[in-house]
């Protein structure tokens, strides 16, 4: 019973990455924010940031409720349709980078980046380097629940503080 269980319910403390096909398509019938892990294979702050703070549960259940979660591979080499536009793998030198990776940090191409996308696709903000949960915490919700709106960031970070004390 416990194994089948697995199949049904999401394993407490991991995010449920989905592919950009996947998460489109939901976006479709529902839709919600993005938050899309820009990662490469041999970035190893993308691989701490994966165990030290996506797995944490209070991070990954509340992406998975709030948000499509999407982990993209910047250097993967299959084409993504994204808002009727065909991005491509680009190769340069011995290797090589998405278009998509590109467009959504707005060029600039450093790991782990995390891009927040609106729920029209349009990205709020790409915010590049690791994150620890603390830190992650405090920009998933300026971003979910709308703060970025009508509160500058550092007045927010002001709330967020006295809140949680």
């Amino acid at each position: 019973l416990l194994p089948l269980l697995s199949l049904i319910a999401p394993v407490s403390g991991q995010v449920n990455w989905l592919t950009w096909e996947d998460a489109l398509a939901k976006n479709q019938k529902e839709p919600r924010k993005f938050i899309v892990d820009v990662y490469t294979q041999w970035c190893g702050w993308c691989k701490k940031m994966d165990k030290a703070t996506f797995d944490q549960p209070d991070i990954s259940t509340y992406i998975n409720k709030n948000y499509y979660p999407v982990k993209f591979d910047a250097e993967t080499k299959s084409d993504i349709n994204f808002n009727n536009q065909v991005f491509k793998y680009v190769r340069s030198g011995t290797s090589g980078y998405h278009e998509l990776a590109a467009e959504i940090t707005f060029g600039k191409l450093s790991y782990p980046t995390i891009v927040f996308l609106d729920e029209k696709l349009i990205v709020i903000q790409p915010i590049p380097g690791y994150k620890d949960p603390a830190a992650l915490d405090k920009i998933m919700k300026y971003f979910a629940e709308d703060h970025y709106k009508t509160t500058p960031w550092k007045k927010y970070e002001e709330m967020y503080l006295l809140k949680q004390d």
